[in-house]
């Protein structure tokens, strides 16, 4: 046994194995999370009304939340949406404490949905392999210990080759990539089960003609961006390449949420007179609603929309 094993099983291992990171740990207390902020649940609330009246407000209109976390995008919406509307949580953790009762949470995707699904910062922790060129210019898979050390391993194969031609080339020695081809699979599986409504992936991400050289795989943990290792100490993800997903509508975040009506215009300074605590939370809201709309910052996340 030498330790090295392919990016995707150390990847599945150290995050949702026995005692993995994703078992133990909530994403938002080691990174800024979209999920978290009013005016995303705000802006979610709006798309989830749009949809309803697309589908002619049917009686049984539910909103899934896949890789909900602490369950803070669901909270925010119970308060926004009526009684009618189903919320759905899916997360491999138990239930928080405190989410509100309509808010149903199960651990498996259902099989079918009329509504909308989205899965904000899932698909960056899909595992997937990585791909790099050896000095003799072979394709092969990256194998990776659990102290994070690397070699090159067993060549691509035939599927992961095609896929790897198609959208994300790489052909000079040192070269890396990530292959998105199970991503791709989670959108489908994801987007198979909306038999009305809209599938919405939101996710950092890069298209073909700028990809990143040497791939993104990295980590976090307390706050802070740390080597990428799997041993289940921190989060390990990979930008989406998202123009493969297969998605029929891709937007950066910034631009969706102004469509949706998000803002991030200060309070008028009188109000700090008038009416200093009202001052100090719409001031704080606008803060946090910049931060959404920052294009060098959430605000370039990317959303994959497809409506049914």
């Amino acid at each position: 046994m030498t330790g090295f094993e392919p990016w995707r099983p150390a990847v599945e291992r150290a995050l949702y194995g026995p005692g993995g990171f994703y078992r133990r740990e909530l994403p938002s207390h080691h990174f800024t999370t979209s999920a978290r902020a009013p005016a995303f649940a705000d802006a979610v609330a709006r798309l989830a009304d749009e949809v309803d009246e697309r589908l002619g407000r049917p009686e049984d209109f539910t909103i899934v939340d896949v890789g909900a976390g602490g369950g803070d995008l669901l909270a925010g919406l119970a308060g926004l949406l009526d009684e009618r509307v189903r919320l759905v949580a899916v997360e491999l953790r138990p239930r928080p404490r405190g989410l509100p009762e309509r808010i149903a949470w199960r651990h498996d995707l259902p099989e079918r949905v009329e509504g909308l699904l989205i899965a904000c910062e899932l698909l960056d922790n899909v595992p997937c392999d990585i791909a790099v060129v050896d000095d003799e210019g072979r394709l092969r898979y990256e194998e990776v210990d659990r102290r994070g050390r690397t070699r090159p391993g067993a060549d691509v194969g035939d599927e992961d080759a095609k896929w790897l031609a198609e959208w994300w080339p790489i052909r000079h020695p040192g070269e890396r990539a990530e292959i998105g081809a199970p991503r791709d699979a989670v959108w489908r599986d994801l987007a198979g089960r909306v038999a009305r409504g809209t599938v919405l992936a939101v996710d950092y991400g890069h298209l073909r003609e700028a990809r990143p050289a040497g791939g993104t795989m990295t980590a976090f943990r307390d706050g802070r961006e740390v080597p990428a290792v799997p041993d289940g100490s921190c989060d390990l993800t990979a930008n989406v390449a998202v123009d493969a997903v297969g998605a029929d509508h891709l937007e950066l975040q910034g631009e969706a949420l102004r469509a949706l009506g998000a803002s991030a215009e200060r309070p008028p300074l009188a109000l700090a007179y008038r009416a200093p605590t009202e001052y100090a939370m719409a001031l704080a809201r606008a803060s946090a609603t910049a931060r959404l709309l920052d294009p060098a910052g959430l605000g370039a996340h990317w959303w994959m929309r497809t409506d049914r």
